[in-house]
């Protein structure tokens, strides 16, 4: 059951309705994920979806790689939503389907290509242990650059606010959408 309160839009104040509609006419097609609880600020939903655009169609990385390391975020803080409406963005992007199903099991993907490799090890790292190890940095730092080292710690802690926002929220899969972390 979801704890925050639903904003109607008779509910909203003008700026609720302001960054509601500016939210919904985006890419995003739609104001559901952790955007109606961070409706309840608007400034920090707004500041929250400007963000959130620039790591998910803005940063240096494909779809491959960047939905990698939403998959790899969302597994670590069981945001179930998050895997739900990223699983298949990772696949569209070009993610194989055995090593998103690995991220899912908590399992060493195999067959990784190597800028794979280097994303899974470093937002692996970062999750398990709020820091990299050196290797990891370097890797990532050569196989990127850092500004694509810095756009990856970013893509990392967007997505652990956008899941832990679901998680607190209790957000719902839809009707009929199994767990992806059931036990």
């Amino acid at each position: 059951m979801p704890r925050f309160t639903e904003l109607t839009p008779e509910m909203m104040t003008e700026r609720q309705r302001a960054v509601a509609d500016a939210i919904g006419a985006g890419a995003r097609g739609g104001l559901r994920g952790p955007f109606p609880a961070w409706l309840h600020s608007p400034d920090m939903a707004d500041a929250l979806q400007r963000a959130g655009r620039f790591m998910r169609w803005g940063s240096s990385f494909p779809a491959r790689l960047s939905e990698l390391a939403i998959l790899i975020t969302a597994k670590r803080y069981r945001a179930r939503y998050e895997w739900f409406a990223h699983h298949p963005l990772a696949l569209e992007g070009g993610l194989k389907p055995e090593i998103a199903e690995a991220v899912r099991l908590g399992q060493p993907p195999q067959g990784m290509a190597a800028d794979e490799a280097a994303v899974h090890r470093f937002c692996t790292e970062l999750h398990a242990d709020g820091d990299v190890t050196d290797a990891a940095f370097d890797t990532a730092k050569a196989m990127f650059g850092e500004t694509g080292v810095v756009e990856l710690l970013g893509i990392c802690g967007y997505y652990t606010a956008v899941g832990l926002t679901l998680n607190v929220a209790r957000v719902p899969l839809p009707d009929g959408t199994p767990d992806p972390f059931a036990e």
